[in-house]
This record gives C-alpha cells, sequence and structure tokens, in this order.
C-alpha cells in the first residue's frame, strides 16, 4: 500500500508540474524514474503518468525547434537536454518487462515522438556531455520499448528504418552507435533483414559492418551479422559487392566462425551454408590467381590476395562438414581451380625465391608472418576433403596430373606448416579403393618419379605382386 500511495503521489505532482518551469518538471520526472526501477511501481503505474511524459517530450521538442529556427529565441538548452534524458530515462525504466506499459507507449505515440525527437537532437551542432546523455538514453528507450514486442518492433521499423538507423550508426559517440545496434538487432526478424537487400537500405549493413570492425567491443554489432544478417545469402552477396577487400576479409571470417560452430543444424540452416559455400567457391574460383601478387615482397600486403587467402580458409573448413562437403564435391570448377593454382604457386616458387619457395630454415620473422604462409597447404588439404570417399574427384585429380603435383609439396617446408601432413592426407584420400591412383603412384616410385622416403613418412610402400605394382600401407616412418 505504501509503494502505491509513493506512485500515487509522484503521479499527481507530474501532473501538476506539466504546465510549470522546465526545472519542477525536471524533479518530478526524476523521481518517477527512480521508483520505475522496481517492478512494483512498473506494474501500478497508469497510463496518464506517460500521457504527461508525453507532453512533457513535445513541449520540450517545441521548444528546440523554435531556438533551432529562431537563433535570437532564448531557450535554456541544458536543461531542455536533461529534462529529455530524464523522461527517457522514466520510459525506459517503466519498460522493463512490463508488457502493458509498452504497449500504452506505443499507443500513445511515444514511439513516433521519440524517434522524432532524436532527429531533431542529431542535427543539434553540438557535442557536449547533455546531448549525448539525451541520445543514449532516447535509444536505450526504443530498445527496451521493443524487447519481446513484436508490435512495438514493427511500429519503430516503421518510424525509423533506415533514416534514424542510417543517422545513428554513424555518429561520432560509441554509446549512442551501440544502442543504435541494440535497437537494430531487436528489430531485426527475417522479413526485415530481407528489406536490407534493397539497394536503399543496403547501407545500414555495410555500417553495421564498419561498427564492428571500429568498435570490436560492440557485442550487438557482432550479433546483428551472425544471427541475422549471415541468414539471408541473397543479403550477403549483395553485401559482400559493397565492401572494400578489407572489409571482405572480416565478413569471411565472420562467416568461417559461423561455419564452425559444432551445433546441430535444421535443414534450413543447413540450405543457408550451402548458398554461403556456392558463393564462396565462385568467388575463389574468379579471384583465386590474385594470389600470386604476392610472389612479389612489395605486394606482400596486396588487400586482393589476402581475400583470396582468407576464401580458401573458409572453404576448407566448410569441406570439412559433411553436409557442405558433398555439395562442394559435385561443384563444377572447383577440384579443377584448386589444382591449377597449386600448380600456379609451386611452379612461381621454383622460379624464384619468395613466399611459394619450400625452405627449411627460415630465420627472417617478416617471412614466417607473411599472409601466404600455409597457402600451398591449405590448397593441398582442400584437394583432399573434395577426393574424400568421392571416386570422380578421384580420378578427375589423377587426369589434372595432380597426383605428382601433390607428391612433389610433401617435403617439409617452413613456409607451408603442416604440409606433409595436408599431403599424406589427400593421398590417402586419392588412393582409397582407387587401383589406377595407387598404380600410378607406385610406378613413379619405380621411376624414381616419386621419393620412396617421402613415400615412407606417409606410411605407404611399393610392393610387386604378380607382375603388379602396388601401394600399400605400412607404420609410418618418422620424418
Amino acid at each position: 500500500m505504501a509503494a502505491a500511495r509513493e506512485l500515487s503521489a509522484a503521479a499527481a505532482r507530474l501532473g501538476r508540474a506539466v504546465a510549470t518551469a522546465p526545472e519542477a518538471r525536471l524533479e518530478s520526472v526524476r523521481a518517477l524514474a527512480g521508483m520505475f526501477r522496481e517492478a512494483q511501481p512498473r506494474e501500478m503505474a497508469e497510463e496518464s503518468i506517460f500521457q504527461n511524459l508525453l507532453e512533457i517530450l513535445l513541449s520540450t521538442s517545441s521548444e528546440i525547434e523554435q531556438a533551432c529556427k529562431d537563433s535570437c529565441e532564448l531557450v535554456d538548452l541544458d536543461t531542455c537536454l536533461l529534462l529529455i534524458a530524464e523522461c527517457f530515462r522514466c520510459l525506459r525504466n517503466a519498460c522493463v518487462e512490463c508488457a502493458k506499459n509498452q504497449h500504452i507507449m506505443r499507443n500513445l505515440g511515444l514511439i513516433s515522438t521519440s524517434v522524432h525527437l532524436i532527429k531533431l537532437l542529431h542535427g543539434i551542432q553540438i557535442k557536449e556531455e547533455l546531448l549525448l546523455t539525451a541520445l543514449r538514453c532516447s535509444l536505450q528507450f526504443l530498445g527496451n520499448v521493443a524487447a519481446g514486442n513484436g508490435d512495438s518492433q514493427n511500429s519503430i521499423w516503421k518510424c525509423a528504418f533506415p533514416d534514424l538507423f542510417l543517422k545513428c550508426l554513424t555518429y561520432n559517440d560509441e554509446k549512442v552507435v551501440a544502442y543504435c545496434c541494440m535497437v537494430l538487432f531487436t528489430c531485426l526478424n527475417p522479413e526485415k533483414v530481407r528489406e536490407l537487400v534493397d539497394p536503399g537500405n543496403l547501407t545500414v549493413a555495410v555500417h553495421v559492418l564498419k561498427v564492428y570492425i571500429e568498435q570490436l567491443e560492440s557485442e550487438w554489432s557482432f550479433l546483428i551479422v551472425t544471427d541475422h544478417l549471415l541468414k539471408c545469402p541473397v543479403l550477403v552477396k549483395a553485401l559482400y559487392a559493397k565492401l572494400s577487400n578489407q572489409e571482405r576479409v572480416t565478413l569471411l571470417e565472420l562467416i568461417m566462425a559461423k561455419v564452425s560452430e559444432k551445433n546441430p543444424v535444421t535443414s534450413e540452416e543447413m540450405n543457408v551454408l550451402v548458398k554461403h559455400a556456392d558463393f564462396v567457391a565462385g568467388c575463389f574460383k574468379e579471384k583465386c590467381e590474385s594470389v600470386l601478387k604476392l610472389t612479389s615482397a612489395a605486394d606482400a600486403a596486396d588487400e586482393e590476395a589476402l581475400v583470396t587467402i582468407r576464401l580458401l580458409d573458409v572453404l576448407c573448413e566448410m569441406t570439412s562438414n559433411n553436409g557442405q562437403l558433398e555439395h562442394l564435391q559435385a561443384l563444377p570448377g572447383l577440384l579443377e581451380t584448386a589444382i591449377d593454382t597449386l600448380r600456379l604457386t609451386h611452379l612461381a616458387g621454383k622460379q624464384a625465391v619468395n613466399v611459394f619457395t619450400a625452405t627449411h630454415a627460415v630465420t627472417e620473422q617478416e617471412e614466417i608472418s607473411h599472409p601466404a604462409v600455409g597457402f600451398k597447404s591449405h590448397l593441398i588439404r582442400l584437394i583432399g576433403n573434395l577426393c574424400y570417399k568421392n571416386k570422380e574427384n578421384q580420378d578427375k585429380v589423377y587426369e589434372l596430373d595432380g597426383i605428382p603435383l601433390i607428391l612433389d609439396n610433401c617435403s617439409i617446408d617452413d613456409n607451408n606448416p603442416f604440409v606433409n601432413q595436408w599431403a599424406v592426407y589427400a593421398i590417402r584420400n586419392l588412393t582409397e579403393q582407387n587401383a589406377r591412383n595407387q598404380e600410378l603412384i607406385a610406378q613413379m616410385e619405380q621411376k624414381g618419379l616419386a621419393d620412396n622416403s617421402a613415400l615412407e613418412s606417409m606410411g605407404l610402400e611399393v610392393e610387386k605382386q604378380d607382375d603388379k605394382l602396388i601401394l600399400r600401407s605400412v607404420r609410418k616412418k618418422p620424418s
């Protein structure tokens, strides 16, 4: 009962203060904001309280607008900003886990009023703390009024998308940006994500990724990308086309993190991943030769080549997953591209000394940290994955002279850590239940074209049986 009396008295003071000076309004709003931190006063709040808060926001907004139009108008901007911030604190607190209040506020028009006020504040050409606080509290209110409330989410979307999001995502204040991301995340659903594909709206998605890159502490931007944007392959494709190479690398890293998750996936989620696989493979086939720019020390940071490296990393991860593996194994041109790229990089490393040259004693730190270190290892890993229990691809590698190429890359190479292990894996996948591939390797060893010690280190041995050379597994010898 005491809480009810206290709330009733505070509400009455607010009602009387609506028509008074800003200072008096400020105190009454502040008292209610404190009370709404508790669940019981929130549940007991009547519509008249929110009607009075709306009137205060409208009159304060009107004062600011008039001051912006008439520079001679004397308005205490600081008090106005304090009052706006306190009203939004009060509304923000009243929304917490209270659907009743969320509905009342939406029906009163507080969402559209708030969006209008945020745009007004955004246009004020000062960057003082009072303005920032008002903006932050207004966005926190929108986040809370939308939480778990589909009608409020739709109302915010109708009033705020895309203009408000574009304004706040590029605002020069990390908290304003973070709270804007919170509101966007809360409002998004599959239908709204599809709206982002529209050329006029795509910039919102681009800015979200920029926020993730520039503010790595921003959890909301990360969640928008991973929980919403990556679930729409059409949007990912459109977004990728708009990004710089550096931003593409970041997007690919986020895709790889998603692909690497060990959680069970639904058939719908697998369909999305398969579409991503198609897209990534297509980009790799188109851009794979750009990695040859890295043969020059001057181009060690070539951004297009760095994208190609990350595309290959994602494909290796995707082909380690059975659901995506079968799809990529049947994808026209991917295996051929991997073999051609391995051949080109291998040849480049033999023609001159560069990052694709096999080396056993790297001493210079910059060589070890070169972005292309491990590229050939990953190509061999991809080829091995694509041939896993797949006779058609095993035969394709034979026809493309890929087996001698892989055998030529199986020695220890500091520029390609684990290349020996991936070569062993690839050869095993190429020879499993494939007599022709086994015979080719056996004939190469007899003719001295395959290093017997390398085969032994792989756990393979050539044996003659009935005038035929066969390859058989033996205990692996230490390398």
